[in-house]
């Protein structure tokens, strides 16, 4: 239960009307839920070592762009700029949903054909083709909707097939080019935004008193304009964002106990069936973990290359001494691939590539 005294309802009544609820206050802090859980420090703080230890491979390897080496099939390794549709097409269709690409001059009114032509039912998934760290993605529920979304993007961007799934992961996966098989070093269990009712709290006050929820207020407030004076019945548990990104409120768990054997024999069939992909993480959703060990009902909705995350270290309480510890271990495993492929004759980006696709997406990503 949520203690109403963590609240302050703020009430507005008329002369002749009954107290009605029209906005809402929390009296937690934001400021300090951010400071005492490293999960939301800023990633410039976070990354500290390893900025720091990138400056050292980079001199190393001769290159600071070594890591584009990783992933020779993927622009830039899979660190900045990719497009998600040449990485999904790389992948086989029995492990990934249906995915159209949108370009953003498409008219508006052509949107539904291709959506139909696709083969696609909404809800769907919309997503920037170029975008990372949950940027952009929003859960579709119609067309005027999808129309909106439209209008409103700046970039080109994927629709994709909602997957009702209820386990999303995220497997972290690599390989050493010359190896048959590879290594799963971590799997992160995705845990939904959600509030559960005491029979009294409104929705409001239950978002307010939630850690996670409260600091996504103003978006949830705009989302569930309607319902934030609803009541919601003991124990009745409801989703507030169905998406699972970090910076909507998702908890990252740890699921690294689902690693065996087993499991990764499939990701070592999955992944050897990518030409030029050795380094990354799959974000999926699937059934159950027995499907998963089968690999049956796996769909894969996004492959991240280089600049990919071991994202279980955000599970609340890992250690950032830990989580420096794993990140460092994995930017050894992306410099020790890359140097691989280079002397195999795979070349590292140029600044000049790299400061073209750094052109490209400021300018992408200014509304037109």
């Amino acid at each position: 239960m949520y203690p109403i005294d963590q609240l302050e309802p703020v009430s507005q009544t008329g002369e002749n009307s009954a107290p009605e609820r029209k906005q809402f206050t929390s009296t937690k802090n934001t400021l300090l839920i951010r400071l005492k859980s490293w999960e939301y420090w800023p990633f410039s703080v976070v990354y500290i070592p390893v900025f720091i230890y990138w400056i050292w491979l980079s001199i190393k390897a001769r290159s600071f762009f070594f890591f584009s080496a990783s992933n020779p099939s993927i622009e830039s390794g899979g660190m900045l700029g990719e497009s998600k549709i040449d990485i999904l097409n790389l992948i086989s269709d029995d492990f990934k949903p249906v995915t159209l690409f949108v370009k953003r001059s498409t008219e508006e009114s052509c949107l539904g054909d291709k959506l139909r032509f696709a083969g696609l039912d909404f809800p769907v998934i919309a997503k920037p083709n170029a975008g990372e760290r949950g940027w952009g993605v929003e859960k579709i529920a119609d067309v005027n909707s999808l129309e909106n979304y439209h209008k409103n993007s700046p970039v080109d961007y994927l629709i994709q097939q909602y997957i009702s799934y209820p386990l999303e992961l995220g497997v972290f996966y690599y390989r050493m080019p010359d190896q048959p098989g590879g290594t799963i070093s971590s799997i992160v269990q995705k845990e939904f935004l959600s509030v559960t009712g005491n029979g009294y709290n409104t929705l409001a006050e239950l978002i307010l008193a939630n850690e996670r929820a409260v600091l996504q207020w103003d978006l949830l407030k705009v989302k569930y304009e309607s319902s934030l004076t609803k009541v919601l019945e003991e124990n009745e548990k409801m989703t507030l964002v169905s998406i699972g990104n970090h910076c909507l409120g998702t908890k990252f768990l740890n699921a690294n106990h689902l690693i065996n054997e087993e499991l990764t024999a499939v990701f070592d069939r999955i992944s050897t069936g990518i030409q030029g992909f050795y380094f990354g993480r799959y974000d999926l959703r699937c059934k159950n973990p027995e499907d998963l060990y089968l690999g049956k009902n796996i769909k894969i909705m996004e492959l991240n290359g280089a600049g990919a995350e071991p994202a279980h270290i955000y599970q609340p309480g890992f250690s950032i001494l830990e989580g420096w510890k794993v990140l460092l271990h994995h930017w050894q495993v992306l410099y020790k691939i890359s140097r691989f492929n280079h002397r195999k004759g795979v070349p590292y980006m140029s600044f000049k590539e790299a400061r073209m696709i750094l052109k490209r997406i400021k300018t992408d990503r200014q509304p037109k």
